[in-house]
C-alpha cells in the first residue's frame, strides 16, 4: 500500500527537488553578484584614474618685432579727368589712340580751323590801331587839345582791343585738344566728323604715371598711420611696390566707421596695370610676438582662432591670436606672455582648462635620435 502511494507522487517530488535546486542556485548567484559589486566600487574609488591626455610642447621667448597693418584695397590711377571741347568746331583729326601712353602737350583731337586766323588778323589789327588812337590823344593830351575823359576813353577801347587779341588767340589754341600731363588715354568720346560744343566731352586722360592703393583702415588702426609714412602693397599679380601715404581721411566713414588711406607709388615707366586688388601693408608699432607656424592656430568655442598654451598651473589656456606680422616664416602673435610654452602637437585634443601632460619637443627629439642609431646598430 505504501509502495503504491510512493510510486503515486514520485513524479511530484523529482520535479519539487529540481526547483527548490534552482531557486537556491538562483540566489546564491544574486548574492555573489552584490557582493562582487561592491567589491568592484570599493576598489573604482579607492584608486581613482590618474590618467591624463599628453600633448608637445615648446617653451619659447617673444621677440620685438613691427607690427604691420594688411588691410585688403584696390588700385587706381593718381588722377582721372575728362577733357572737354572749349571751343566749337567739327573734328578733324586723331591724334592718339585708346589707352596710348602719352606726354604732355602731346595732341589728342583736333578741330576744324573755320575762320579763326581770319578773326585772329582782324584782333590784331584793331589793337595797333587803338594803340595809335591812344599815343595821338596822349600828345595832344600835353597841349590841352584832348580832355582826360577823352583820353580814358581811348585807353578803354585799347584794353578792349587787347581783350579781343586774347579771346582770339585762346579760340586758336582750344581747336587742339592736348594731353594735360603726362598718363594715358583711357577713352575717347569723338571721330573725326563729329561736331562738338562748348563742354562736350571729348576724351577720359588718367595720369598711370603714379598709381595709388586705396583702402579703409579700422578706427583702431587710425592713429598708427600719417601722412608721408612708407608702406608697401602686395599686388594681385604678385608684385610688391613701395609708396607713401598721401591721404588719411580726417573723418570716419559713417556706414563702416573706417578711414579712407590712399598709398602713392611711383610708376614712371607706366609698366603696372591699375584698377586690381592688392594687400595694403603699413608698419604700425613694434610689440613684443612669437612665432608660429599657421597650423598651431585652432578655434574655441566661439569660433575664435588662437592657440593653446601651458599656463603657470600646468593647465591648457586658450590665447585668441592677434597677428602682428605674417611672413613666409610663419605668424607673429602678440598677446602671449613673454615666456610661453605653446603646445605644438595635440592641440585639437584638449580642451581648455585641461590638466595635461607636457611633453617638451626637446625629450622628443632625443627619444627619436636614440631609436634611429639603435635601429642602426641592430
Amino acid at each position: 500500500m505504501q509502495q503504491s502511494s510512493f510510486d503515486r507522487y514520485k513524479s511530484w517530488m523529482v520535479s519539487g527537488a529540481i526547483a527548490g535546486a534552482v531557486a537556491i542556485w538562483l540566489l546564491s548567484g544574486l548574492f555573489v553578484d552584490n557582493a562582487e559589486t561592491d567589491t568592484s566600487t570599493d576598489v573604482s574609488s579607492a584608486a581613482p584614474d590618474t590618467h591624463k591626455g599628453a600633448v608637445r610642447v615648446r617653451t619659447q621667448s617673444a621677440e620685438m618685432v613691427l607690427r604691420s597693418i594688411a588691410i585688403n584695397g584696390k588700385t587706381a590711377p593718381a588722377r582721372v579727368v575728362t577733357l572737354s571741347a572749349q571751343t566749337d568746331g567739327r573734328v578733324v583729326s586723331i591724334g592718339a589712340e585708346r589707352g596710348s601712353n602719352m606726354e604732355a602737350g602731346q595732341l589728342i583731337v583736333r578741330l576744324d580751323e573755320r575762320d579763326r586766323k581770319a578773326r585772329l588778323a582782324e584782333a590784331e589789327a584793331r589793337v595797333k590801331q587803338r594803340e595809335v588812337e591812344f599815343e595821338g590823344r596822349q600828345k595832344l593830351k600835353s597841349s590841352s587839345y584832348v580832355s582826360e575823359a577823352q583820353l580814358q576813353e581811348a585807353v578803354a577801347q585799347l584794353e578792349t582791343a587787347k581783350a579781343e587779341l586774347t579771346r582770339a588767340r585762346l579760340d586758336l589754341e582750344y581747336m587742339n585738344v592736348r594731353a594735360p600731363f603726362g598718363g594715358a588715354l583711357q577713352a575717347r568720346s569723338v571721330e573725326v566728323g563729329d561736331f562738338v560744343k562748348v563742354g562736350d566731352p571729348i576724351a577720359t586722360y588718367v595720369d598711370n604715371r603714379k598709381i595709388i592703393v586705396s583702402a579703409n583702415l579700422s578706427e583702431f588702426d587710425a592713429h598708427y598711420v600719417d601722412v608721408g609714412d612708407r608702406a608697401a602693397a602686395a599686388l594681385a599679380t604678385g608684385e610688391t611696390v613701395q609708396g607713401r601715404i598721401r591721404y588719411v581721411a580726417p573723418v570716419a566713414n559713417e556706414a563702416t566707421r573706417t578711414f579712407d588711406v590712399e598709398l602713392e607709388v611711383d610708376n614712371s615707366d607706366g609698366a603696372l596695370r591699375v584698377g586690381g586688388t592688392a594687400v595694403l601693408n603699413i608698419p604700425a608699432e613694434e610689440v613684443l610676438a612669437h612665432r608660429v607656424s599657421p597650423s598651431l592656430l585652432t578655434l574655441d568655442d566661439a569660433g575664435n582662432v588662437g592657440v593653446k598654451l601651458i599656463n603657470d598651473k600646468g593647465l591648457v589656456e586658450f590665447v585668441v591670436a592677434d597677428v602682428a606680422l605674417s611672413s613666409s616664416n610663419g605668424v607673429w602673435l602678440a598677446g602671449l606672455p613673454e615666456q610661453a610654452t605653446i603646445i605644438t602637437v595635440g592641440q585639437g585634443y584638449v580642451a581648455n582648462g585641461a590638466s595635461v601632460e607636457a611633453i617638451p619637443e626637446e625629450n622628443t627629439r632625443t627619444a627619436v635620435a636614440i631609436q634611429t642609431g639603435a635601429e642602426a646598430v641592430d
